[in-house]
């Protein structure tokens, strides 16, 4: 009996995922399918736009519905916030702000990782398409929203008249540092998630308890003597990396080794198990 006789036996020889040609290594075909869907941004910028297009179909502010929200809380925890630290709301509000859309597309990237492959079952069985692509695709529509959702801070700065100046540019660094590290997250909540679906809740529980032990509301000097305990928290760096530079501040040095090493060790063990189990993603599916 032929592998024809099996019911859909033709949508597994076609996807890419499950069957490859040539007797290369498993961790050469991992790092084709990488650099593969590096090389389709077409192919990836245009389905994450489209997502975009498909969510707020038929909506007059499309995705500045989010941005007016995020614009509401910015202002009451601010309010609220700044008197019970009685911090100076001209510094405090553009730090929330900008704390509050970055810790808001990491979270999304913490969300979606966990169901980046699982909600493209259909595709993902039936067309041959790079599985890298699928991460690349949630990371540039979050990077769409997070562009939105920015702009609020770009209004505080200027209500308050907060200019970064040069040390503004070191965002544009930090901001890839973070997507960088927002690859690999993704890829490997990816796999896990798809091999084990009781790891979708965990994750959101345990997305909550960093927001609160994240300094995102609340200013680390405010831990005084046990400030080092932020040097513990890898989403910490990759928040300053961002949140500083736009603040008019250079980030410490110590923020761009840890989310540098955070990247390396992330990275190295993502790619080995991405390297293993990459052909069973469509089988779990």
């Amino acid at each position: 009996m032929t592998t024809e006789s099996f019911p859909g036996s033709a949508a597994r020889r076609r996807s890419g995922a499950i069957y490859d040609s040539g007797d290369r290594s498993e961790a050469a075909r991992a790092w084709d399918d990488l650099r593969e869907g590096a090389l389709r941004w077409r192919l990836w910028s245009r389905l994450g736009w489209h997502d975009i297009r498909k969510r707020y179909r038929r909506s007059v502010l499309g995705p500045f519905w989010l941005t007016l929200s995020m614009a509401v809380m910015v202002a009451s925890l601010g309010l609220i916030y700044g008197t019970l630290f009685r911090l100076d709301l001209e510094g405090y509000l553009p730090f929330l702000a900008v704390g509050l859309a970055t810790w808001t597309l990491i979270a999304s990237f913490l969300n979606e990782g966990c169901i980046s492959f699982i909600e493209l079952e259909p595709l993902i069985k039936n067309v041959r398409i790079p599985m890298s692509v699928h991460i690349l695709r949630a990371l540039w529509r979050n990077l769409i929203i997070y562009g939105h959702n920015i702009v609020i801070f770009a209004v505080v700065a200027l209500i308050f008249g907060i200019w970064p100046g040069a040390a503004g540019l070191l965002a544009v660094p930090g901001l890839a540092l973070l997507l960088v590290n927002a690859g690999w997250i993704m890829l490997l909540l990816g796999m896990i998630c798809t091999r084990f679906r009781d790891v979708p809740p965990i994750i959101g529980s345990v997305i909550q308890l960093l927001f609160f032990v994240t300094p995102v509301m609340w200013k680390p000097e405010l831990l005084g003597d046990r400030r080092y305990l932020m040097v513990l928290n890898p989403f910490y760096h990759l928040l300053e990396v961002i949140r500083a530079p736009l603040m008019g501040h250079v980030p410490g040095w110590e923020s761009w080794v840890a989310g540098l090493l955070f990247a390396a060790a992330g990275w190295a063990f993502t790619f080995a198990c991405f390297a293993r189990f990459r052909k069973r993603i469509a089988y779990w599916l």
